[in-house]
């Protein structure tokens, strides 16, 4: 069995994730799609976490392609989660992620409070109802009982998704723009202006094993499974590239890794580098163990209840700080708490990628740092 220390794995996703070296501007598609998507409960953390990958991106260009250009597309994906993802990667994720034929079990529908006929009959009508103009999901609702009766109405507004996330995983529905402080809906197909081409699920499996690993290096059906919160399509994954993985140790955890990456896992290097990285960035929802990354006794200040992920200072690979920032008139104040101490020239180098923050939003920089 190959054998590797947890700081190879790390020097190899720091490196994948666009964190030794930016990506240029016109990559920023190519990095969305590396890092298998970037988390966007939190509405400011994509353009953050592709701030700190992408050389001289500037602010807006996020939402321009969203709302403008549609290269980029908001819609539940891995762990029920809204994410920003490729437009032309949306069909890879529909076929990864298609939910059975059979439909949900009966659990799934009673903790909904939802019937059969309810479910069926929302998912059969989504596509009719939505028109590719960005809708409010009452408006929706309103459509889905002239298409299929009044008891649709209830289980379509729920607030955390529900069955509109079955919608989005079979490629039926995606998040427009905001209207004000509503969310919108829309249909893909006609939101971006073209079919959505049906890819072969195992292709698709295989294509999306390659680049989960191409990001993150090493991860266990253990790891695999809690990152995408659902132990099927987990199975399905393993299943499909079983003969491009190898078994690899990580200082005692037994892991998979792709076969083509094992030169660039094993080479001898460390981790290098300062980055201030977002809320919920895709370089600390990788795989576990969390605590390769986050000291074991700052995990819970990281990882906080209802799967909220606090913005880290990572240096060498590892989380150091937590940091938040405000906008004031014309300034950003930025506060930072430190894990660990630091060195000088590590504090210069914290600083200077603050300066580098506030510059991405044109603003002037307050710098607190407390040890």
């Amino acid at each position: 069995m190959i054998k590797l220390a947890w700081d190879q794995v790390l020097a190899f996703r720091l490196e994948r994730h666009f964190l030794t070296k930016r990506a240029p501007k016109a990559k920023l598609l190519s990095v969305a799609s590396a890092v298998c998507g970037l988390h966007a409960q939190a509405a400011s953390s994509p353009e953050v976490a592709l701030w700190a990958r992408v050389e001289g991106l500037a602010l807006g260009t996020v939402k321009r392609a969203l709302e403008e250009k549609r290269t980029l597309v908001r819609t539940w994906t891995i762990r029920d989660t809204v994410h920003l993802v490729p437009a032309d990667d949306l069909p890879v994720y529909v076929a990864v992620l298609r939910p059975r034929a059979e439909g949900p079990s009966d659990g799934w529908l009673n903790q909904r409070r939802m019937t059969r006929k309810q479910y069926d009959a929302i998912i059969e009508n989504v596509p009719r109802a939505l028109d590719g103009r960005p809708r409010t999901r009452e408006w929706l609702a309103d459509r889905l009982v002239e298409l299929a009766g009044a008891d649709v109405r209830q289980p379509a507004l729920e607030s955390w998704g529900g069955v509109l996330k079955v919608s989005a995983h079979l490629g039926d529905l995606c998040f427009g723009p905001n209207r004000g402080r509503n969310i919108t809906f829309t249909r893909p197909d006609r939101w971006l202006g073209q079919k959505l081409p049906v890819m072969d699920p195992d292709w698709a499996r295989r294509e999306f094993m390659r680049r989960f690993l191409g990001a993150y290096g090493v991860a266990s059906y253990d790891d695999l499974y809690r990152w995408l919160e659902n132990s099927r399509v987990a199975k399905e994954l393993l299943r499909a590239s079983h003969d491009e993985l190898v078994e690899v140790d990580v200082d005692g955890r037994p892991a998979w890794a792709l076969e083509r990456d094992i030169e660039a896992l094993t080479a001898r290097r460390r981790p290098r580098g300062l980055h201030l990285l977002p809320a919920f960035d895709p370089y600390l929802i990788g795989p576990r163990p969390r605590d390769a990354v986050v000291p074991t006794e700052w995990l819970l200040r990281v990882f906080r209840p209802q799967g909220r992920v606090t913005p880290v200072v990572l240096v060498d690979g590892r989380a150091v700080g937590v940091w938040s920032h405000d906008l004031r008139a014309g300034r950003v104040r930025v506060e930072v708490e430190l894990l660990t101490k630091l060195s000088a020239m590590v504090r210069k180098a914290l600083a200077d990628e603050a300066e580098r923050f506030a510059a991405f939003l044109d603003r002037t920089l307050e710098l607190d740092v407390v040890a």
